[in-house]
């Protein structure tokens, strides 16, 4: 699969210290549509973080939320297999016709054929210590929020809240025990962080979880983001009663909300 260029203008990189000047990809473009999660943390994570990673991304994908991560081993790793790759945006700190790391060829793999891959990178540009904190402002711009499931002091993930903090992203994650994750204990500490004591309450904010059934389109996405009736009337006009006979949407007090 060749890479491409996207060419329209992605509002959420606006926040970024200065917008990509090109951005290449593989995959689905629609993805950048849709509600978006970004999760990073350790390389080396505990038993206990890869469960509730694992369990956070599947949540949120299961709710119709897109999750955005770095291909790293570790909690990236986790958070993009426990979201499925069609639910998913890998960011990475090299070109497209590399993939990087090795151990995660076949989840890169999977990624382009069925979700999203990008890259700020020309082919055959190799991954550098720069290009890795490029890579992460990226991957927090994208999200609407940032997850960091658990982290070290001075480590990348770090440096990724450092991103979301100037660009005045929620920041939340796990509550882990004392001396271990020192970077996430101390965000909670600080306040510059809410801890996810429930996997499912935390991931309702983005409604209930997705009937099979339903069609995730426009429409779909569009209603994720609890949209005012008139805003969903603009634009999607009688799709809006349609989709509340149907059951698929309720709208009170002015908000139109998924079922």
């Amino acid at each position: 699969m060749m890479s491409q260029n996207i060419s329209e203008h992605i509002q959420a990189l606006e926040s970024m210290k200065k917008y990509p000047k090109t951005l290449h990809y593989k995959g689905s473009v629609d993805l950048l549509k849709r509600p978006k999660v970004s999760i990073v943390g350790s390389r080396r994570l505990s038993n206990y973080t890869r469960e509730y990673t694992y369990q956070l991304s599947k949540a949120l994908a299961s709710r119709g939320v897109c999750v955005v991560s770095g291909a790293a081993m570790g909690v990236d790793t986790i958070a993009h297999e426990g979201a499925g790759a069609e639910n998913t945006i890998a960011v990475v700190a090299n070109g497209l016709d590399i993939r990087y790391p090795a151990i995660n060829k076949s989840l890169i793999e999977s990624i382009e054929t069925k979700g999203l891959v990008l890259s700020q990178f020309n082919d055959g540009f190799r991954a550098t210590g720069w290009s890795f904190v490029v890579r992460n402002e990226l991957v927090v711009a994208l999200g609407d929020i940032l997850i960091v499931t658990e982290a070290d002091l001075n480590s990348g993930s770090m440096r990724s809240v450092e991103y979301a903090l100037q660009m005045g992203k929620e920041i939340y994650v796990l509550p882990q025990r004392l001396h271990e994750s020192l970077g996430t204990n101390r965000l909670l500490t600080e306040g510059k962080a809410v801890a996810i004591t429930d996997v499912e309450q935390f991931a309702s904010r983005f409604g209930n979880a997705v009937n099979t059934d339903v069609t995730k389109d426009d429409f779909f996405y569009f209603c994720q983001n609890k949209p005012t009736f008139d805003e969903a009337i603009l634009k999607f006009g009688d799709r809006v009663y349609e989709a509340e006979l149907e059951g698929i949407v309720t709208i009170h007090n002015g908000i139109v909300r998924l079922n």
